[in-house]
């Protein structure tokens, strides 16, 4: 099988250092073809030009390619069996009238829980859409979803046997829809430390919250890739999960990036369906469900009461269970295979 991964315009590298949700996916989805034995070419100028060394890398972007030109025909000529891409792309006009000139299938991945997907984007088989949650799955119901979780891979971030790690951790980027507020909180009530991992995206939040994101008990540090942030997840106790109550998550990566590195999850959500619930079992995590017409301080509670419970699972069975849930070959065949 010949798979091709496509880039897209943005203002991350492919694969990324650290934070960037699509771009380790489509990263992940590239190792794990490979791993499963697949045929693999890196489409579009975003790709690292240090991974030629290793990898096909072809610096076209399907939009971008005339009718009836050369590099219409080179993509053609290729063969290719299946095109990944991100979830915005089987809506683009440009992009799927060269896609439909190559014969081949395309699976995505929903990562926004907002777009619009034209009404012809998904037929379930040649074009498929999958999504991580009951609730994404409803919500893209007339696009035909598939189930599935999400993998997500950055550069050296192979992750070294678990250990049983000290303090708490919280991972992604710092706003209001990720409300890290709620797990220094939990964290206070519990009179442990967190580390703060990632990159800040509103300075207003963070004023906001200053009393709470700047305690003592509190540990910035900054955004991580590669082996600093593997170790970031796997020394700590015990990774807290938050996001706002109006915040619908689509992709989830930390789950996976947790899980593998043999961390449970303490995880706070504010209705059944989510994320949490697709990813975790009572092997990996707790999860705390909260009514959304409660006050911060009761659900921050509520978290702590999850963060004890999550605290004594067994990290090697965590990490064996992660590791095999959020398998990038695994997750592969799944996208690569067509619904019987």
């Amino acid at each position: 099988m010949l798979v091709g991964v496509c880039d897209f315009p943005g203002s991350y590298v492919f694969p990324p250092a650290g934070y960037g949700g699509i771009e380790r996916w489509l990263w992940a989805v590239a190792v794990g073809a490979r791993a499963a034995g697949a045929d693999v070419h890196l489409l579009g100028p975003g790709w690292l030009t240090d991974l030629e060394a290793e990898w096909v890398r072809k610096p076209v972007r399907l939009e971008d390619v005339a009718a009836g030109s050369q590099a219409e025909r080179g993509l053609r000529d290729a063969g290719y069996d299946l095109l990944v891409v991100g979830h915005e792309y089987p809506s683009l006009a440009a992009w799927t009238r060269t896609w439909n000139e190559l014969d081949c299938d395309v699976a995505t991945f929903q990562h926004s829980p907002v777009f619009q997907h034209t009404r012809t984007a998904f037929d379930g088989k040649r074009s498929r859409l999958y999504c991580y949650s009951p609730e994404m799955i409803e919500r893209y119901a007339a696009h035909q979803p598939i189930p599935e979780l999400a993998v997500h891979l950055g550069l050296n971030e192979e992750e070294p046997p678990a250990v049983a790690g000290r303090d708490l951790v919280w991972l992604g980027r710092i706003d209001e829809e990720k409300a890290p507020h709620l797990a220094t909180r939990a964290a206070q009530i519990l009179g442990r430390r967190i580390r703060i991992v990632g990159p800040v995206f509103d300075e207003d939040y963070v004023r906001r919250h200053e009393k709470l994101l700047t305690a003592d008990h509190v540990e910035w540090v900054g955004e991580r890739g590669g082996q600093a942030k593997t170790a970031a997840l796997r020394d700590a106790s015990v990774f807290v999960y938050t996001y706002a109550r109006n915040y619908v998550e689509a992709g989830a990566a930390v789950f996976g990036e947790s899980l593998r590195a043999g961390t449970p999850i303490a995880a706070l959500t504010w209705r059944k369906g989510t994320c949490a619930e697709a990813a975790l079992c009572d092997r990996t995590g707790a999860i705390a469900v909260v009514d959304p017409e409660v006050d911060d301080e009761t659900a921050a509670g509520t978290l702590a009461e999850a963060i004890e419970q999550a605290q004594s699972l067994d990290h090697r069975q965590v990490q064996v269970t992660g590791q095999l849930r959020f398998d990038p070959a695994r997750h592969f065949e799944e996208m690569a295979a067509r619904p019987c």
